[in-house]
């Protein structure tokens, strides 16, 4: 029997992020002295959530006939979009910073993605980009500063509630950059009706702009990003990210490079996973500690219930990269 294949229109076709597991970690629930259960988007086809939201935009682009997408990144938004435009059929230009790595060019290479490499840091990026699209039929996606981009990203609270039913978690745990995944996580936990939980935001000192907000007030620009979690590393955090602080309960706190560094090691010990330092940085609020922290001055309840800990995933890590992590902050 021959089958025939029609030609499939993916602007139309299911998103192109797949559902993740939930499931406890004992180790992480004997450190916090609660259950920790883990969303594994480290397991999405792009290797982070971030085909959640750039996967819906771009999907959202190509129906309205958009054929060329541009997109500034660190290295994960980047794969996403590289993968998503390869879904679609259409051409992609990823522009990245000079301090990525590789191996994450070669990844998005083999995506059939055109790779600028270009600026310092991401910014610098970011801003080569937007001139990328002055170019009629080239259109920018954002990394995570866009509607749509945060509307894809709260699929992952459907997602919980789903899972979770009636069950409410106690706090969720979330990595921040430049604050697309918050915003995202906020958007749909207003959704569920889950405002009233709060949002622990974590981020590493040096990449900390949503810190640096709190603290002033406003966002403001960091004067550079001296973080080893180069995924992270937005100078300013999203004017949407830093509303929903305003809006929903979010803890914010950051971790030296050391305890993210450290959170890697002892999760790929411990869940047989490999993650990159901007996702140890979430994992931190574990084995740092902050978790028993938070609960002894107040700040989250005692007893707790669940803690939901966005496990983000990322592309950019390797063993040799670990070392050299190790070796540079001097982490015997």
């Amino acid at each position: 029997m021959v089958i025939l294949l029609q030609e499939m229109d993916f602007t139309e076709q299911a998103p192109f992020h797949i559902v993740t597991p939930l499931k406890e970690s004992h180790a992480l629930s004997k450190l916090a002295g609660t259950t920790v259960l883990m969303k594994l988007e480290n397991v999405q086809p792009a290797g982070s959530f971030k085909i959640r939201g750039i996967g819906h935009y771009c999907q959202k682009l190509a129906k309205k006939g958009c054929t060329r997408f541009v997109c500034s990144s660190g290295g994960n938004a980047g794969l996403a979009a590289a993968y998503a435009c390869r879904r679609l059929a259409l051409p992609a230009t990823i522009v990245v910073p000079q301090t990525t790595g590789a191996d994450i060019v070669q990844k998005l290479q083999d995506l059939g993605a055109d790779v600028v490499v270009t600026g310092k840091v991401w910014d610098d990026a970011d801003a080569h980009a937007h001139q990328l699209t002055e170019t009629p039929g080239s259109v920018y996606i954002s990394p995570f500063n866009h509607p749509l981009v945060w509307e894809g990203h709260a699929s992952l609270v459907c997602e919980l509630k789903a899972s979770l039913g009636s069950q409410k978690p106690g706090a969720l745990v979330v990595s921040v950059g430049g604050g697309g995944l918050l915003a995202g996580l906020a958007e749909g936990m207003k959704k569920v009706g889950w405002s009233d939980i709060p949002i622990i935001a974590m981020e590493t000192k040096g990449a900390h702009c949503l810190n640096a907000a709190l603290e002033a007030g406003k966002p403001i620009s960091l004067p550079d990003i001296t973080s080893v979690a180069k995924c992270l590393g937005a100078k300013t955090v999203c004017d949407r990210a830093y509303e929903c602080t305003r809006e929903h309960k979010v803890i914010s706190i950051t971790v030296d490079d050391r305890e993210a560094i450290r959170a890697v090691e002892m999760f790929l010990d411990d869940e047989l996973m490999f993650v990159e330092p901007a996702c140890g940085a979430a994992l931190a609020a574990v084995y740092s500690g902050h978790i028993q922290r938070l609960q002894q001055e107040g700040s989250l309840k005692t007893p707790l219930d669940p803690i939901v800990m966005v496990v983000c995933g990322g592309s950019g890590i390797s063993i040799s990269q670990l070392q050299h992590f190790k070796s540079q902050l001097n982490i015997n």
